[in-house]
């Protein structure tokens, strides 16, 4: 509840921008995946709304999720085009390029050192890193 009573939204607008907070609506958003270690919470066609206070950006997800159960097959790239049909399943796209790029290695040593470190970036970056120190 705000202090003071009912206010127009222009008044809130104001407020908002003296306490150094802004929001910014993404536009033509299709849709907007929540992973987790067992399930993906996916929401399509949401609403959704970047809110900066102080430099912190907090995004705010609004739609009905479907929730899917995570599988081996959940893992591998979404689009059956970016790996061959016959491929087995394996770590995130983003993963093996993030670990690529931080570790400065092949796709072969990222998505080894990303099975090793049982699907976690930091510590198979990590891993790759105290390698080659050695």
């Amino acid at each position: 509840m705000i202090p003071g009573g009912p206010r127009n939204s222009r008044q809130i607008e104001q407020m908002m921008r003296r306490m150094g907070m802004t929001t910014e609506e993404v536009r033509d958003v299709e849709e907007v995946i929540v992973r987790t270690k067992t399930k993906d919470h996916v929401f399509h066609a949401p609403e959704v709304t970047i809110l900066t206070v102080q430099g912190v950006r907090t995004y705010q997800v609004v739609g009905r999720p479907e929730i899917r159960p995570r599988s081996a097959g959940s893992l591998a790239p979404a689009t059956p085009a970016a790996a061959p049909a016959a491929a087995p399943a394996g770590p995130p796209e983003e993963d093996v390029h993030l670990v690529m790029e931080q570790a400065n290695v092949s796709r072969e040593e990222a998505v080894e050192a990303l099975f090793q470190s049982k699907g976690a970036p930091a510590e198979a970056i990590l891993l790759i890193l105290s390698r080659s120190r050695s």
